[in-house]
């Protein structure tokens, strides 16, 4: 390993070790916005893309958002990822937390089975593999466009 003592190095190494950071960092950014990407594209699975919360963007009103953007809401144990599921301008009263037919949460990597919503479209409904607790219990979906509640049709206990 080349280890580099700023002090002792001449203005052509300078220069070269701050290119390379400049590079390096460009780099990460461009990693990132191409990770953002693939993640709104659903290439890369919600639960991933939730490991990843500081990658996106805050939600914030007087934006137009689009099917599939993805953005962060809330603070602390209360900030979470949530997917865009209908093209709106957004307004204050319309937060992700308070506006169901517009954002769906992302997968939370915490949690294996998070608990059971009653879905009110298909924008919302659960695949097959899905899984979710609901009275105390487990459950996995059987099928995709799952709108039933768990233990009524379209489940198994896990």
């Amino acid at each position: 390993m080349i280890q580099y003592n700023q002090n002792t190095m001449g203005l052509q190494e300078k220069s070269d070790l701050e290119n390379t950071k400049i590079g390096l960092a460009k780099v990460n950014e461009i990693s990132e916005i191409a990770f953002v990407v693939m993640a709104e594209s659903g290439t890369i699975d919600e639960v991933t893309a939730a490991e990843h919360m500081d990658s996106f963007e805050k939600w914030q009103p007087n934006v137009r958002y689009k099917v599939g953007q993805l953005r962060t809401y809330g603070d602390g144990e209360n900030l979470n990822l949530y997917r865009c599921v209908q093209e709106h301008t957004s307004q204050t009263g319309w937060e992700p937390t308070a506006a169901a037919s517009l954002w769906a949460v992302a997968g939370d990597p915490t949690v294996e089975f998070p608990e059971w919503s009653q879905p009110i479209g298909a924008h919302d409904a659960y695949a097959a593999g899905d899984k979710v607790s609901h009275n105390d219990l487990h459950w996995i979906s059987d099928v995709d466009g799952n709108v039933w509640e768990p233990g009524v049709y379209g489940w198994s206990e896990a």
